[in-house]
């Protein structure tokens, strides 16, 4: 018991010392408007003129991006020795002061984008040279020239990462990286390099990632990075790369020079561990058949490449660009939006690993399937946009497709496939033959087609999801057109009478279809009512651009999510439209582009209270010769509809009453008033004679 005052009085005291330092803490954490979580003290936009003096000074990171600083000056950080990390984004700084980082030995990252770091460039050059733990550097966006950057790089030999985007630098010498033995990452994306000397990176002995992309180079000749893994030159005008001769290992993984000028295919070095290869958007073609096979030493390029005193010449076979490359490793592959007319023999067979392959937007004419090309580990082909009128399969090819999981052949010339094509490709998920000109199996009796077209069997492809068939001129489906698939994306929009006004043809495959588009199909009221009530996965119908004057039905469980009307025929909007079950599920429906009638749309109300509709600003009803947005029409049925729901025969009867009985009285009134001048008048003309 005598000890009880004693811990009462420590418990007391202890909870009194919480009390202030949390009290501390939230007048801290509320000075200037930043904030303050673990060591970090974020000052982001808050107009400061100058780096706050009253923060913690045990932080470790501090925000100051987007406040009017203009100057960091000497004393500005003395009160932070702690710093690791400074962020300055567009603080519209124009100088460092010599002695800002002096007593910052913990600094690591330092991020400098979007200021005017060019106007004072020696000052904050000299202020750097406090910075020998500094790792992280960002000085994009400060108009920086080549020979600026080199001045302010000197004697940071501990960087490992630097980007310098979005400045003025031309050309590349060894004197602008000197020193940078530790140096991994280099950003110099979208400056205006237009040339790179000879050894302007070989002291980068560890750099591992370079980006050269939005440049000028005009070409890249003798590559001899052998340590580089990534590389990126895209959006450049180079017209040639070659990487330099010998069996030197290559650590290259990665090469973008998508989106240049090139016109042949790049010289690759021949011992490399290259696994994406990005060609994009060039002018290569191959041109083996443009030369007399004859005399191929007569087809070569000649580059003089003078460094100093020294000139050497690389001797390159124009026609052969791949043959010496190392493509064993690659998975990756994008030729794209390129002028390639035919693929060498050989050419995929040096690709054993390649399992991503881009033709699309070529010249291809004409596809030779053979042994291992496509090579067996191939998982995605696209030959959309070329101009294939023909496929070739050479014959006792098992399982050539075995492992494709998508197909892209949209947008050829094609007007049927290989028998068999699909028959082993249990693997195959999707495939997109949309804007073909093809039929499909089995053809409908009766049909006299000419035999080269033969028609295209998806029947029995078990693993198939994903189905496109856009635009291919089908003609009415067979109930057993997709018989043994599970589909679950169809695609046949623009294909006019395709399902001849009925989805039966889809009744085999209506448990499993969750995107179904029947866009420009034909479907009109002429036909029966269509009926998607056995469609119980289906979560989007497009039903747009046809001529329906009434909604389709839907009938049991429900999994509708987003239904597209537009461009149809419908007038009315029936207060029974959209059944509870529909409205349950329904989250996205879309109504403009048809002619609604305002007498019309009484379950545009409910249709409201959903909030589903997309296009509700557009939505419109003709009143009246007028055409009103929906979401203007006054609450309750317009004024000018009453009458139409009056009985018209009522009505013309109510009208027509009164007049006729106006007119008869009238006529008696007219007749009685002037009956006997009227008679002797008559009489006088005539000259009657009377009886009596």
């Amino acid at each position: 018991m005598e000890l009880l005052p004693l811990w009462l009085c420590l418990g007391f005291h202890f909870l009194t010392v919480e009390w202030r330092n949390q009290s501390g803490m939230a007048t801290a954490a509320s000075q200037g408007g930043c904030e303050l979580v673990d060591g970090v003290a974020n000052c982001r936009g808050q107009n400061l003129a100058s780096v706050p003096s009253d923060l913690p000074p045990y932080s470790q990171m501090l925000i100051l991006d987007a406040n009017p600083l203009k100057i960091l000056w000497n004393h500005s950080l003395q009160h932070y020795p702690l710093l690791e990390s400074l962020s300055l984004h567009r603080c519209h700084l124009e100088c460092i002061g010599r002695g800002a980082f002096q007593g910052q030995a913990r600094l690591r990252s330092l991020e400098l984008p979007d200021n005017s770091l060019s106007e004072n460039y020696k000052e904050t050059a000299a202020a750097f040279h406090h910075l020998q733990a500094l790792q992280r550097l960002d000085l994009s966006g400060n108009s920086l020239t080549e020979d600026m950057v080199a001045l302010m790089l000197q004697n940071l030999s501990s960087l490992e990462a630097v980007s310098l985007a979005r400045n003025t630098i031309m050309r590349l010498d060894d004197s602008v990286f000197e020193g940078l033995g530790h140096l991994r990452e280099l950003d110099l994306q979208r400056n205006y390099i237009f040339e790179i000397e000879g050894g302007a990176f070989d002291g980068l002995t560890e750099l591992r990632h370079l980006n050269l992309a939005y440049n000028n180079l005009p070409c890249i000749v003798d590559f001899s990075l052998t340590q580089l893994r990534f590389l990126n030159v895209s959006y450049n005008v180079l017209e040639w790369f070659l990487a330099s001769g010998g069996e030197a290992a290559f650590e290259l993984e990665t090469l973008d020079l998508s989106h240049n000028q090139l016109l042949f295919f790049p010289l690759l070095p021949q011992c490399s561990k290259l696994h994406t290869l990005l060609l994009r958007d060039n002018n290569m073609g191959f041109y083996g058949d443009l030369y007399n096979t004859s005399s191929p030493r007569e087809m070569v390029a000649q580059f003089l490449l003078v460094d100093g005193n020294v000139t050497n010449i690389t001797t390159v076979n124009l026609w052969e660009e791949f043959a010496s490359s190392d493509l064993a490793d690659l998975h990756f592959l994008d030729m794209s939006q390129n002028q390639f007319q035919y693929l060498p023999d050989g050419f995929l067979k040096k690709m054993p690993s390649l399992s991503h392959l881009n033709l699309n937007q070529n010249c291809l004419m004409t596809l030779h399937i053979r042994e291992h090309e496509p090579p067996g580990a191939l998982t995605e082909l696209d030959l959309s946009q070329n101009q294939l009128s023909e496929l070739h399969l050479a014959p006792g090819l098992p399982g050539c497709l075995r492992s494709l999981r998508s197909f892209n052949l949209s947008s050829n010339q094609l007007m049927g496939i290989p028998t068999g094509l699909f028959a082993d490709a249990s693997n195959l998920t999707t495939i997109d033959m949309s804007h073909n000109q093809i039929s499909l199996c089995p053809q409908p009796a009766g049909l006299d087609l000419p035999a080269p077209p033969s028609c295209v069997d998806f029947r029995n492809v078990a693993s198939l999801r994903s189905l496109s068939l856009k635009g291919c001129g089908l003609g009415a489906l067979q109930d057993c057109s997709f018989q043994g698939t599970a589909l679950t994306h169809l695609d046949l929009s623009g294909n006019w009478g395709v399902l001849n006004g009925t989805v039966a043809p889809l009744r085999g495959i209506a448990p499993t279809l969750q995107v179904l588009s029947l866009r420009n199909v034909g479907l009109s009221s002429s036909f029966r009512e269509l009926d998607f009530s056995g469609f119980g996965n289906l979560r989007d119908l497009d039903l747009s651009g046809n001529s329906l004057t009434s909604f389709p039905r839907f009938r049991g469980s429900l999994a509708l999510q987003t239904l597209d009307l537009r461009r149809n025929s419908l007038t009315a909007l029936p207060q029974g439209a959209v059944s509870e079950q529909l409205t349950r599920s329904l989250r996205t429906i879309y109504l403009s582009q048809n002619p609604y009638d305002c007498c019309g749309v009484e379950g545009w109300g409910s249709l409201q209270r959903l909030h589903a509709i997309a296009d509700s600003a557009m939505v419109t009803c003709n009143l009246s010769s007028k055409v009103i947005r929906l979401i203007e029409l006054p609450g309750g049925v317009p004024q000018d509809c009453k009458w139409e729901r009056v009985d018209m025969g009522l009505l013309y009867l109510v009208l027509i009453l009164p007049s006729c009985l106006t007119l008869l009285v009238a006529c008696t009134v007219i007749f009685l008033t002037f009956k006997k001048p009227l008679l002797q008048v008559i009489k006088s003309r005539c000259h009657w004679s009377s009886i009596y």
